[in-house]
């Protein structure tokens, strides 16, 4: 009974997004090119269908690549962050906020979070925050899109984990989206990584490390000013 009812909440969402869809891509396709629409994913709207999305291949066929998978390693592909202070290394340890209020922290957390095959979260959280920024309708509309379809979709290698009331908010939210479509989605995330990911990190190897090789050059100072 449960599962069926997330699967009805997944297909209202995908038939708001469905629109959004077609408020922008299917606006612009050539009138000439049959079955645009058709090809159109169910839940994921990256036309991918027709190159294997949701078909069932043998083992020896090679599947092609869909435009969700490219879209996902292009964002795996992230610049490095900037490198941290010892300071502001160390103050990640006072709290989660203080780590997700600096840019490097940020950084070297989802670094953290990618060795816990958990980066989506991170993703997504930023990802919702970019959106927040966002004043133009018509960008909001296509970002709510993309967000959804990247992290939300049932059939995205990069799901996030929420549970089904917020999914239905975002299923009512996906009616008339917003920069604040995906808010509840993004504070549960939030949680998430800060309940379980967070503690993790700080009593990791990793951020041992880290704040070894930040405190090595200081040392090595030290000894060299020393008569």
């Amino acid at each position: 009974m449960r599962k069926r009812q997330q699967m009805q909440v997944h297909q209202e969402a995908a038939a708001a997004a469905a629109v959004l869809h077609a408020r922008h891509g299917m606006a612009d396709a050539p009138a000439n090119a049959p079955g645009n629409a058709s090809n159109a994913c169910c839940f994921c709207w990256c036309c991918c269908c027709s190159c294997s999305c949701l078909t069932v291949r043998g083992e020896d066929e090679t599947i092609p690549r869909s435009a969700c998978d490219r879209r996902a390693d292009a964002a795996n592909n992230c610049e490095d962050s900037p490198k941290p202070t010892l300071e502001d290394a160390r103050s990640w340890t006072a709290s989660f906020e203080k780590v997700m209020r600096s840019a490097a922290g940020r950084g070297c957390f989802r670094q953290f979070l990618r060795t816990e095959f958990s980066e989506e979260n991170m993703m997504f959280w930023l990802a919702c925050e970019e959106l927040k920024k966002e004043t133009n309708k018509t960008v909001v509309e296509e970002k709510v899109r993309q967000i959804y379809e990247d992290f939300i979709s049932i059939l995205s290698p990069k799901e996030v984990s929420l549970d089904s009331r917020v999914r239905d908010v975002i299923n009512r939210n996906m009616l008339e989206p917003t920069s604040h479509t995906f808010d509840d989605a993004q504070q549960q995330i939030y949680t998430l990584m800060q309940r379980d990911s967070y503690p993790r990190y700080i009593n990791s190897a990793a951020y041992a490390d880290l704040i070894k090789s930040l405190e090595e050059p200081t040392t090595t100072s030290t000894a060299a000013t020393k008569p």
